[in-house]
């Protein structure tokens, strides 16, 4: 009752991409629910256990870990909307304030949107079906925070490189 979001943020995994578009540096921890459980599902799904969130920090230290290890300057890019929105309900449900992350949440950056604008069409990709059109070799274990930080960057670093995405037929 006293979390009005489905869900809790279990594992924060982003990469950090250098001005010559190389991921230089990663950054990976698990978060322990704070309302809920672990259940069959996204134990599956992730494969994160509530053996592996024992004993992680709360979301408040986790989102300050990695706020302390993204650079001033810093765009957070990833593949949708959801996770922006996660940490927003969060922050409101838990009542975390942290001027840094405000300003990151601010420049958000929706690659799928992008994708999607590049391939002109409405069409909402999944991360891996944007992979294989781009002709992306990519990490498959999809729903694990750091691989989907990763193979977003490998694809947000294409469409940087290529103004006209060149696809796999």
């Amino acid at each position: 009752s006293k979390y009005h979001w489905s869900s809790e943020t279990i594992q924060i995994g982003a990469v950090l991409v250098d001005d010559n578009l190389e991921i230089i540096d990663e950054f990976n921890t698990f978060v322990r629910p704070e309302y809920g459980w672990i259940d069959d599902y996204i134990r599956r799904l992730t494969g994160i256990s509530s053996y592996d969130v024992k004993g992680a920090c709360g979301m408040k230290e986790a989102l300050e870990r990695f706020v302390n290890w993204i650079p001033e300057d810093a765009i957070c890019v990833s593949w949708s909307n959801n996770d922006e929105k996660q940490i927003r309900h969060e922050m409101e449900s838990k009542n975390i304030e942290n001027s840094m992350l405000d300003i990151l949440l601010e420049q958000w950056q929706d690659c799928q949107k992008t994708f999607a604008e590049k391939m002109n069409t409405q069409r909402q990709y999944r991360l891996s079906e944007a992979l294989v059109a781009a002709d992306i070799l990519y990490d498959e274990n999809v729903h694990d925070g750091l691989v989907d930080a990763k193979n977003t960057a490998l694809l947000f670093i294409k469409m940087e490189k290529e103004p006209v995405l060149v696809l796999n037929e």
